[in-house]
């Protein structure tokens, strides 16, 4: 199972928001690279970056920061945040993104996300944002009619790489992670899931791992790194054990 230390972006410093609410912001630096190059050097192959001024204007606003990151972490850089057109999409992987996360524009337009699929494949995740079960998008500041499921199971045969499923309501709350939602999700739809929100320690990441062959694939974690709460090596080395 992967951990992904998420590095969230507003205005070019590091951040993590309570419940996507922009203005509920906790800003943890100004160098979003020193703290890549942190996570680095505590074993993290895998880096989960947000754009979220992004997300909210629907085109990237931390493009230069972002750049900065890919060039400086040596492994995989997961990007979301504001990417709704295919230009977005090309441009990010020109960069060195890894893999790009895509999330109202699953909603609002799936046939983009197909193509996108088809023409990187591998390379791109559907993020399935919910609130009360319901998929929410621009930033979360809306949400719609739509189930997380009905979402997820128009990406099953489309060449999508994993899907990215967040419980509104428990992120960067530190309440931890939902895990019953997380694994119903998993069983119901023929993709790999990460999960994300909450995650509060240690107990998260080896209840998801003991899950790994059920198709959580990996986890985000964000403010219990920046508070201390979990150690980046020990998530790792727990992670590694599936």
């Amino acid at each position: 199972m992967i951990v992904f230390p998420a590095i969230d972006l507003k205005n070019g410093q590091v951040v993590r928001l309570a419940e996507g609410d922009m203005d509920r912001a906790t800003i943890y630096g100004d160098d979003p690279v020193a703290q890549a190059l942190t996570f680095a050097e505590a074993g993290a192959e895998h880096l989960h970056v947000v754009d979220l001024d992004g997300a909210f204007a629907g085109e990237s606003r931390n493009r230069e920061v972002v750049e900065r990151i890919v060039e400086a972490f040596p492994g995989y850089v997961q990007l979301g945040g504001g990417i709704r057109n295919p230009e977005a999409v090309e441009g990010w992987f020109d960069l060195g993104v890894a893999r790009v996360v895509i999330g109202s524009a699953a909603l609002k337009d799936p046939e983009f996300v197909k193509d996108m699929a088809r023409e990187y494949e591998g390379g791109i995740v559907v993020a399935v944002d919910a609130k009360d079960g319901m998929v929410a998008t621009e930033g979360w500041a809306e949400v719609s009619d739509v189930s997380v499921v009905d979402l997820a199971r128009r990406f099953e045969d489309a060449g999508v790489a994993s899907l990215l499923f967040t419980d509104i309501g428990r992120d960067g709350l530190l309440k931890g992670v939902n895990i019953d939602a997380t694994l119903d999700l998993a069983r119901r739809v023929d993709l790999p899931v990460i999960a994300s929100g909450g995650v509060k320690g240690l107990d998260d990441i080896h209840v998801l791992s003991l899950h790994a062959r059920e198709g959580i694939e990996g986890v985000i974690t964000g403010r219990a790194l920046y508070d201390g709460r979990l150690d980046l090596a020990a998530a790792l080395a727990m992670a590694a054990r599936t």
